[in-house]
C-alpha cells in the first residue's frame, strides 16, 4: 500500500504490526546503524493544533485524548538533528468487548510528494510571471519609442519597431493558448476537428515553420511514400510536430541534425521526431508527459525557452485523436525520438483526389501540390511574415536563413519561384540570384530595405523578376506574385494550320477534331483543350502549372491531382500506356509532352 499502516497496542504501545510503506517512513528520519525502534525513542510529533510531544513514556490513549479519532490530520514527524516528514495522519480506536481500549490503528500517508507540486507550481507560477513580463516589456519599449521619437524613425526602422510589437504579442498569446490547452485537457473540452489530411503535407508545413524560426539544427523529412490519408486536425497536428521539433533542437547541440519521419503501422501512421541530443534517463521516461517533469529539466539546466507544458499538450492533442505518444531514448547523450500515432482515414488514400473542392478545401492543397515558394532571408522576423503570408496566400513556403542552402533547396523542393533579400550574410543577393538562375529558371523577386532607383535598377537589369521595397503588405506581396507567375506560365503557343498527325492520331484543329487510326475519337471539351495545348507546343514539355493555368484558369494552379485524372482518361481514349506511352508521354516531376514523328520517345 502506498499509505503506512501501524497497528499499536494501547496498553504497551508498542506496535503490534506495520507495513513497508510505515516502516520506509521511520527510516527516512533515522540514520543507517538505526533500528526503526531506536528512532520511535527519539520521535517527536508536531500535532496540527500545536501540541507538540515525544512518544518516549507517553501512553497511546493519552497521545490520542484516550480514544480520541483522528480524521485527515497534518502532523510533523521530527527527530532531534532537525529532519522531519509531514503526513496525513489518520488514528482510529478500537475496543474489545467490554469496552476498554485495546488499540490504535494509525495511517500515515507521506506529502512529500504533494509539497514537490506544491512548490513546482509555485515555481510554474513564477516562471508564467517571467515569461509574460518579458514580452510585454518589449511592446511596451517599442511603443514608447514610436510615440516619443517617431519623427526620427526611417520607415524600416518603424517597421521593425512594429515587427517587434506583433511577435512579442504573439509570444504571449501562445503561452496563454498553451496555458488554456492545458486547462481544456485536463477538464476533457478539448476540441479537435479530424479530417482527412496528407500527414506528407503536414510534416513539410511544421519542418518549414522550424527553417523560418531561429532554427540551427538542420532538419531532414523523411515521409515513406504512397501514406494513406490520416485524420487529424491540421492546426493541431502542425502544433504538436513544431514542440516536439522545438524541444529536439533546444536538447541538442548546435548543428546535430534532426529527423521527422512517417511511416504506416497497421491502420495507424506513426509519425517521429528524432534527435542526437542529451538522450534521456530510462527512470525519466514514464515523467515527461506531466504537467511538471521539472526534476529532470532542474537537475539538467538545457537553457530550453518555454512553458514546460509542451510535452502534456502533445499528448492531450495526441490522444483526442485516438492516438497515443511515445518517447524513447537509449540513455543520457544517445539522443531521442519521440513518436505519435494518427488513424488511417478508412477507404481514403493520399493520391485519391478530393471530389469535389470547395474553396475551403481547396486552399489547404497540399505543400506538393501547391505552388512552391523559396524565401531566402537573414531576418527571421521578415522570414516569419513572409512564411505567414504566403501560407494565407495558398502557396507553399520553403524558407531559408542561409543563402548557402539556396542550392541545395532548389534541387530538392524545385519551387516555382524565389523572393529573396538583396543584402544577406558575406553574400549579394544578385549573387545568390545567379546561383540559383544556372539552375533553374524561376523568377526572382528582390525584397530590401534599399528603395533607391539606382538600387531597384541594378537588380531588375541583373534579371529580377520584380524589386518589393520593405515594409510591404500581405496584399502587395501576393499580388507580385501572381504577377510574376503570369508572365512565366504564359508561352506561346501557335496555331498551326496543319493538322497534327503522329502515329495515327491526327488532331484537326480547324473542325476541332480528333481521329485515332482514322476513326473519330470522342472527347470531352477539357480533354480536348489539354490535347490542344500539348500538340500546339509539342515537342515541348509543358509543366503541370502551365497545363493546369491555360486549360482550367490560374485559380486551379498546384491541382495536380486534376490533371492526373484528365491524362489518365485521355490516354484510355487513345489507346496509350503510361508505362510505354506512343503519344502522351509523361516527363517525372515537370510536366506533359506530346510526341513528335513516328517514334514517341
Amino acid at each position: 500500500s502506498p499509505v503506512g499502516v501501524v497497528v499499536l497496542d494501547a496498553r504497551t504501545e508498542a506496535p503490534v504490526s506495520f507495513n513497508r510503506e510505515a516502516l520506509r517512513i521511520v527510516d527516512e528520519l533515522g540514520n543507517p546503524d538505526q533500528s526503526p525502534e531506536d528512532i520511535l525513542e527519539v520521535l517527536t510529533v508536531l500535532r496540527g493544533d500545536g501540541r507538540e510531544f515525544s512518544l518516549q513514556g507517553l501512553q497511546p490513549s493519552q497521545t490520542m485524548s484516550a480514544g480520541e479519532t483522528v480524521r485527515a490530520e497534518e502532523i510533523q514527524l521530527r527527530v532531534p538533528d532537525g529532519r522531519s516528514i509531514s503526513v496525513l495522519h489518520n488514528a482510529t480506536p478500537i475496543r474489545s468487548e467490554d469496552g476498554q481500549l485495546a488499540s490504535f490503528v494509525v495511517t500515515l500517508q507521506d506529502l512529500t510528494p504533494l509539497e514537490e507540486q506544491e512548490r513546482l507550481r509555485a515555481e510554474f507560477l513564477a516562471m508564467v510571471s517571467h515569461e509574460l513580463r518579458t514580452p510585454l516589456a518589449a511592446v511596451k519599449g517599442s511603443v514608447t519609442t514610436l510615440l516619443e521619437a517617431a519623427g526620427d524613425l526611417d520607415p524600416a526602422e518603424t517597421a521593425q519597431f512594429h515587427r517587434i510589437i506583433r511577435d512579442q504579442s504573439d509570444q504571449m498569446r501562445f503561452l496563454i493558448g498553451d496555458l488554456l490547452d492545458v486547462a481544456r485537457i485536463e477538464t476533457g473540452s478539448l476540441s479537435v476537428d479530424p479530417e482527412p489530411s496528407d500527414i506528407r503535407a503536414l510534416v513539410e508545413e511544421a519542418g518549414s515553420r522550424f527553417w523560418s524560426g531561429d532554427a540551427k539544427n538542420p532538419l531532414s523529412l523523411e515521409v515513406a511514400d504512397d501514406l494513406p490519408m490520416v485524420l487529424a486536425d491540421r492546426r493541431r497536428i502542425v502544433q504538436v510536430l513544431s514542440n516536439l521539433l522545438s524541444n529536439a533542437a533546444g536538447y541538442s547541440p548546435e548543428g546535430s541534425p534532426l529527423v521527422a519521419g512517417a511511416v504506416l503501422e497497421g491502420v495507424h501512421v506513426a509519425v517521429s521526431v528524432s534527435d542526437r541530443g542529451r538522450g534521456i534517463p530510462a527512470e525519466m521516461l514514464p515523467e515527461l508527459f506531466r504537467k511538471f517533469p521539472w526534476a529532470f529539466n532542474r537537475d539538467s539546466p538545457s537553457g530550453v525557452d518555454g512553458s514546460g507544458l509542451g510535452l502534456a499538450i502533445c499528448k492531450g492533442i495526441v490522444e483526442a485523436h485516438g492516438g497515443r505518444i511515445r518517447a524513447e531514448s537509449d540513455g543520457p547523450g544517445l539522443g531521442s525520438r519521440f513518436t505519435f500515432t494518427l488513424p488511417v482515414a478508412e477507404g481514403i488514400v493520399a493520391t485519391a483526389p478530393p471530389a469535389p473542392m470547395s474553396p475551403a478545401r481547396r486552399a489547404r492543397r497540399t505543400a506538393r501540390e501547391r505552388v512552391r515558394v523559396l524565401a531566402v532571408d537573414d531576418d527571421p522576423q521578415a522570414l516569419r511574415y513572409v512564411r505567414d503570408t504566403l501560407t494565407k496566400a495558398g502557396y507553399a513556403p520553403i524558407v531559408t536563413r542561409d543563402p548557402a542552402e539556396a542550392p541545395r533547396l532548389m534541387a530538392e523542393e524545385k519551387p516555382h519561384l524565389v523572393l529573396l533579400d538583396l543584402v544577406l550574410p558575406d553574400r549579394d543577393g544578385i549573387e545568390v540570384m545567379n546561383d540559383i538562375r544556372r539552375t533553374a529558371d524561376v523568377p526572382v523577386i528582390f525584397l530590401s530595405v534599399y528603395g533607391q532607383d539606382e538600387t531597384v535598377a541594378r537588380a531588375l537589369d541583373m534579371g529580377a523578376a520584380d524589386y518589393i521595397v520593405k515594409p510591404f503588405s500581405p496584399t502587395e506581396l501576393a499580388a507580385r506574385i501572381r504577377a510574376a507567375l503570369r508572365q512565366r506560365l504564359e508561352p506561346f503557343v501557335g496555331e498551326s494550320s496543319e493538322p497534327y498527325d503522329v502515329g495515327g492520331l491526327t488532331i484537326d484543329y480547324a473542325r476541332r477534331m480528333v481521329a485515332l487510326q482514322g476513326e473519330p475519337v470522342d472527347l470531352t471539351a477539357t480533354a480536348y483543350a489539354l490535347l490542344y495545348e500539348l500538340a500546339g507546343n509539342a515537342p515541348r514539355v509543358l509543366s503541370h502549372n502551365v497545363l493546369l493555368q491555360r486549360v482550367w484558369g490560374p485559380e486551379r494552379m498546384g491541382e495536380g491531382w486534376l490533371l492526373r485524372d484528365v491524362v489518365k482518361r485521355l490516354r484510355r481514349k487513345l489507346g496509350d500506356s503510361a508505362a510505354n506511352p506512343r503519344y502522351v508521354i509523361t516527363e517525372p516531376r515537370v510536366g506533359y509532352r506530346l510526341a513528335v514523328g513516328d517514334n514517341s520517345q
